[in-house]
């Protein structure tokens, strides 16, 4: 099966701390990703990365057949879907957010004077009613609940039809309902086997969308375990990651850690 990333102990080195350590990885093609670690273990490192955002201080990094240094990547990062943060706060708030969608065709943050095929419009218009917020075609990005940005950033993120989609803590910042909302939207998403290869970041396991294959547990930027999320996420392995004794459970798919009692 072919890897769409594959990491060989790759490093980043700033100043004198090592945000990630000799991290080894691969990511097939098939398969569905969840990165958890406690607040600075270097999630959002490695996803930048996986972004082709950041290149390693030392080791190899290959992302969708292409090693980070020897490959120009404004020609990479079109073939991969970002949605995070820092991407939303670059997004200008007076966008509409057909818009903010379909700029993606071209890799920018908001319309200017490109010019569009119908099909790119066409496809905006599909991805936003898969990700519920088509009813929202004509408003601006700033006027948007923070439930409603997420979907957007999603819909946005496919638009080149990636080959890889990369999420960065989707659910951070949503009430209960929008949680519940966008993991129902994700699990479809990732079950769904046309879809590109994925990995997402997050800190709570509430947040795991059901058909999430692998997982990843990073802890002061190294791997603590990688594989199957049935034989990764234990309760001992998950109380190693964040140092504190808990009970995992999974009910309908869906995971839940709890301190223990």
């Amino acid at each position: 099966m072919a890897a769409v990333a594959e990491l060989a102990g790759v490093s980043i080195v700033r100043g004198e701390a090592t945000l990630l350590d000799k991290v080894d990885w691969r990511v097939e093609e098939s398969e569905r990703w969840v990165i958890i670690g406690p607040n600075g273990a270097g999630k959002t490192t490695l996803l930048q990365i996986l972004a082709a955002q950041l290149h390693p201080s030392s080791g190899i990094a290959e992302i969708l057949g292409e090693v980070l240094g020897a490959v120009d990547v404004f020609e990479l990062r079109p073939r991969i879907g970002v949605a995070s943060a820092a991407l939303a706060d670059r997004i200008p708030r007076s966008e509409r957010v057909a818009d903010v969608v379909v700029s993606a065709a071209y890799a920018v943050m908001g319309r200017w004077r490109e010019s569009y095929e119908q099909a790119d419009f066409e496809r905006a218009v599909e991805l936003m009613d898969q990700l519920r917020v088509g009813h929202l075609a004509y408003r601006t990005f700033g006027t948007l609940s923070e439930g409603e940005r997420k979907r957007v950033q999603i819909a946005r993120a496919l638009m080149t039809d990636p080959e890889l989609l990369l999420l960065d803590e989707p659910a951070a910042g949503l009430d209960l309902a929008g949680r519940e909302g966008l993991v129902s939207t994700l699990s479809e998403l990732c079950g769904d086997p046309y879809a590109p290869a994925t990995v997402l970041v997050t800190h709570h396991v509430e947040e795991i969308p059901t058909g999430i294959t692998h997982t990843l547990l990073l802890k002061k930027g190294s791997v603590l375990a990688a594989g199957p999320i049935e034989e990764v996420l234990t309760a001992e392995r998950l109380s190693e990651t964040f140092d504190i004794a808990l009970d995992v459970t999974r009910t309908n798919g869906r995971w839940s850690a709890r301190a223990r009692a």
